[in-house]
């Protein structure tokens, strides 16, 4: 005796293999869940860089790095260059005889640079770029939120864009704003 399957055996087949994958599925949607909640719970599987801060002089050219956070700072002459980052932010700072000082959170570029017995300030908070130049004395001031950007120079003057801005040029008086 032969044994032939009847429709009525694969139907319930299908029905069993139907609620199996359904079920290991569900099965690795809940592993998959479970290890991501752990994660958030423990913080790993979240990416943010320790803050870094580069000061010369004592260094020549200082330049520090820390996974996603890049900061550098050169000065010659009398002159002092500070910057600091943090998360994905990038700055730098060079003085030539002034004093130089950039800070970069979030994914921001700061450049500050002075020639000269100048002050220049450059700070760029949560994703904006900024950039400030001063000479001989004056000081330049560029701050820039997320989405903006924001440049203030002794040389060529101040520019406000975006979201965000705010630049200063306190040699001359010059200054915008934008977005705020």
């Amino acid at each position: 005796m032969s044994f032939i399957p009847t429709p009525s055996f694969f139907s319930n087949a299908t029905r069993s293999d139907r609620s199996s994958s359904r079920a290991t599925r569900l099965g690795a949607s809940v592993a998959v869940g479970a290890t991501i909640a752990a994660g958030a719970i423990l913080g790993t599987g979240v990416a943010s860089a320790a803050p870094v801060t580069c000061v010369s002089p004592p260094a020549a050219n200082d330049i520090q790095v820390s996974d996603t956070a890049s900061c550098g700072a050169k000065a010659t002459g009398a002159g002092v260059a500070t910057s600091s980052a943090s998360e994905s932010g990038t700055a730098v700072s060079v003085a030539d005889g002034g004093r130089s000082t950039s800070n970069a959170t979030g994914f921001g570029t700061a450049l500050s640079a002075v020639l000269g017995a100048g002050t220049s300030y450059s700070y760029s908070l949560g994703g904006g770029i900024s950039q400030s130049f001063a000479t001989n004395g004056a000081t330049s001031v560029a701050i820039a939120g997320y989405g903006g950007g924001a440049t203030a120079s002794t040389v060529t003057g101040v520019n406000c864009a975006g979201l965000n801005s705010f630049a200063l040029d306190l040699s001359t008086g010059r200054s915008c704003i934008a977005g705020l």
